[in-house]
């Protein structure tokens, strides 16, 4: 097949390119050049943003076009200028609506309700991302149903695995292994659900998306399993000497802990309630299509590999000095 991969020279659209190239497709990818492309991989220089940015792949026909961008307007005008019978978008799990109050929480499904599209072409702030990536999906199938083609919307729950900059998952392998002390401070919620998809395996099955013309929207991440379960896993792979110490959750928000991401967070986990079962999806559909996913400890124990040559900050977690301040404050009742 000749594969058109518009990005491909980072985390997951690299992932895709490199796995393309294994299967013997033809692979180009078109990028501004801010990373290298995967070997075996023709690049086009192009920014999307600017007009005719298109241009190097405009004038020909691909088997398959896969996307990830998230800015309506880059996909519209994509859809509408390259020629090709299928395209693979890679949507969101945040497309979704929240559930009504009172409402049963449960995994959505890709029946379920959609956020209300984002009209303008680009997001102002990452507070638009669900809506923007609605209106992705829409420009794709409005198009590709216009000329007779078939789409595969991917709407992914979190991706982890080597090259995952946001350091959500790699933080708890990489502090097991770099303790600042006697034990390693987590949430006091074990059975908080966790839901991940290793990057390789996400890619592996884009590929076979654009392989076998899947049509529709399917939810793509790995099994839900329980915070402790994935902080075990974390232990093991470190070789850790050391043990969790759980942290109530208003004990930390007194302390300045952030939930989920970012600096001074203890990723993978929220307090809201509202949100417990934010990272999990009904993964049916995808599975009956051929997603498989593997062991959260092969994940773990790959990405604390990666996060050991890690070159740039992690995104997420307690940096040393803030663990050791924390457990200071927690061994004093401060």
């Amino acid at each position: 097949m000749r594969i058109l991969l518009l990005g491909g020279t980072a985390f997951l659209s690299h992932a895709t390119a490199t796995e393309a190239v294994r299967r013997g497709h033809e692979v180009t990818c078109l990028a501004r050049g801010t990373a290298p492309a995967p070997e075996g991989v023709r690049f086009a220089r192009g920014d999307r943003d600017e007009a005719g940015g298109l241009a190097p792949v405009r004038e020909q026909r691909w088997d398959a076009v896969i996307d990830v961008s998230r800015q309506p307007g880059q996909v519209r005008r994509a859809v509408a200028e390259l020629d090709t019978p299928h395209w693979v978008f890679v949507s969101t799990a945040n497309v979704y609506a929240p559930p009504e109050e009172g409402a049963t929480s449960r995994p959505p499904t890709e029946a379920d309700p959609l956020l209300e599209p984002l009209e303008a072409d680009s997001m102002s702030s990452m507070e638009e991302y669900g809506p923007a990536k609605v209106a992705c999906e829409q420009a794709v199938v409005s198009e590709m149903g216009r000329r007779g083609g078939t789409a595969t919307l991917v709407r992914a729950g979190l991706i982890a695995g080597p090259g995952d900059g946001s350091g959500r998952v790699g933080y708890w392998p990489w502090r097991f292994a770099h303790p600042t002390g006697p034990d390693v401070l987590v949430p006091d919620d074990p059975d908080f659900p966790v839901a991940f998809v290793d990057v390789r395996d996400l890619a592996a099955w884009l590929v076979d998306a654009a392989e076998q013309r899947l049509d529709g929207a399917f939810n793509a991440t790995g099994p839900v399993v329980p915070l402790t379960q994935v902080l075990d896993a974390a232990r093991e792979v470190a070789g850790a000497q050391v043990t969790a110490r759980p942290v109530p959750p208003a004990r930390l928000a007194e302390l300045g802990v952030h939930p989920w991401m970012g600096p001074r967070s203890m990723p993978l986990w929220i307090d809201d309630p509202a949100l417990r079962s934010f990272a999990a999806l009904d993964t049916t559909r995808a599975r009956g299509a051929g997603l498989q996913t593997r062991p959260v400890v092969d994940t773990l124990r790959d990405t604390l590999a990666w996060e050991e040559t890690r070159q740039t900050p992690r995104g997420a977690g307690l940096g040393d000095d803030e663990e050791r301040e924390i457990r200071r404050a927690l061994d004093s009742g401060a």
